[in-house]
């Protein structure tokens, strides 16, 4: 329980510092968006690994070497609790936009995502998904990577959900690869025992990249289904090695 008062006082004083933070950066962006975006991407990240070190949450990482770092890519990841997004964005390298449905637009906070190009998605309304999906495609094309959880929510079960072929329009009008993700044990952190923070490992393992036009005919018609398939297959690897 002292972790998770820890966490909220540090909460609480980023949200009150970031009400002179951010109309700074909005003057910034005035004369140089660039600057703005960087220093924006730099304070997230770094609120990110307050979070993490406060909370004792431990990321093994396995597989960064399969990240380029020259290109953008499709980010695909499983989703299990709110540290996926916390602990994968403090890892990423560069610019990268965070798919995330609209109830996530928490005051301030909501701010500093769209200064780093975060796109927020009404699930229910279906052309307003198809813009998201639009401007995530333009934003590849401006060399900005994007991570989406094509679950939909996250799983309470620990089984993962069906994932959503519709986002992945995303990498199959692009051209760019998709880097499956694999998150073991990020529940364990928080939502298994609300409300307190408990520490642990969490497991964060990057697959090889493809592209959907190296699949298969079937699988160019379903890549959802075979990235899913790739990070089950992962999950069920570091399951099996647990004590």
């Amino acid at each position: 329980m002292i972790r998770f008062i820890i966490a909220i006082i540090a909460v609480v004083l980023f949200f009150t510092a970031s009400v002179l933070i951010l109309p700074v950066e909005w003057i910034i962006g005035k004369f140089n968006p660039g600057v703005k975006e960087r220093s924006c991407l730099a304070i997230v990240k770094w609120a990110f690994r307050v979070v993490i070190f406060i909370s004792g949450c431990k990321p093994n990482v396995i597989g960064h070497e399969n990240v380029p770092t020259d290109e953008p890519v499709l980010y695909v990841a499983n989703h299990r609790s709110f540290f996926d997004i916390i602990i994968t964005y403090s890892l990423v390298p560069g610019q990268t936009c965070y798919i995330s449905k609209k109830e996530n637009r928490i005051p301030i906070m909501a701010q500093y995502m769209r200064n780093v190009h975060c796109l927020f998605l009404d699930r229910k309304d279906v052309k307003q998904g198809m813009k998201v999906i639009l401007s995530a495609i333009q934003l590849i094309k401006d060399g900005v990577s994007v991570c989406i959880f094509p679950e939909g929510t996250r799983s309470r079960t620990g089984e993962m959900l069906p994932f959503k072929e519709g986002s992945f329009k995303i990498a199959s009008k692009t051209g760019c690869k998709i880097i499956p993700i694999a998150i073991t044990g990020s529940s364990a952190i928080f939502e298994d025992h609300l409300p307190r923070l408990k520490s642990g490992e969490v497991i964060v393992e990057y697959g090889k990249p493809f592209k959907i036009s190296d699949l298969s005919p079937e699988d160019q018609k379903f890549p959802g289904r075979y990235t899913r398939n790739l990070i089950a297959s992962m999950l069920e690897k570091h399951s099996l090695s647990k004590p």
